[in-house]
């Protein structure tokens, strides 16, 4: 999702639209509106529920999706996208044609060609979303590394980098902005 959202972006989310489940009783609230393509959406990894991810919605339940040179389309039409990204400026790659199986998602990263996504590890039950992100309340400027590695040297890094740096690292005209 770089470029709409970066590593280092802490977020608020809006757990309230989709159906929220009920904290140790599995039961879910009405949601308040349908996800929509085009929505970012926080879910629980299918592969993994223990991990949360965080993907734009590129079609839904029983939409056909295929991308031909680069360009994702749905039932047979382009999807305009100015929000996703390309090396090099030229979208490229294609993915044969899928349905998407009723109640689950298909979705991608906007930095699409290095993004891993439903076009590697398929697509995503409705009921794994969580939320939406609304707001980024922080964002701090550290390698990727220092997020991603779970080795017990690397936390301990990273703290010490955010105790030295948090002034000069902190993306201030990222903190505190509507997404």
């Amino acid at each position: 999702m770089e470029g709409t959202i970066l590593i280092g972006d802490h977020l608020f989310l809006d757990k309230a639209l989709y159906g929220p489940t009920l904290p140790g009783t599995g039961l879910r609230l009405p949601a308040l509106r349908k996800i929509r393509r085009g929505d970012i959406v926080a879910f629980r990894f299918p592969r993994d529920p223990n991990l949360n991810f965080l993907k734009r919605v590129a079609a839904l339940g029983g939409d056909r999706v295929e991308i031909l040179a680069g360009v994702v389309h749905v039932n047979g039409k382009a999807i305009q996208e100015p929000y996703a990204i390309h090396h090099g400026g030229t979208p490229s790659g294609s993915m044969a044609a899928r349905i998407v199986p009723r109640g689950e998602l298909f979705v991608l990263g906007d930095n699409r060609d290095d993004s891993e996504d439903s076009r590697d590890w398929g697509t995503v039950p409705v009921q794994n979303v969580i939320g939406e992100p609304i707001f980024i309340f922080w964002s701090y400027d550290a390698p990727s590394r220092f997020w991603l590695d779970e080795r017990l040297k690397s936390p301990l890094r990273f703290y010490g980098s955010l105790l030295a740096n948090f002034l000069a690292r902190t993306r201030w005209r990222r903190t505190g902005t509507w997404l």
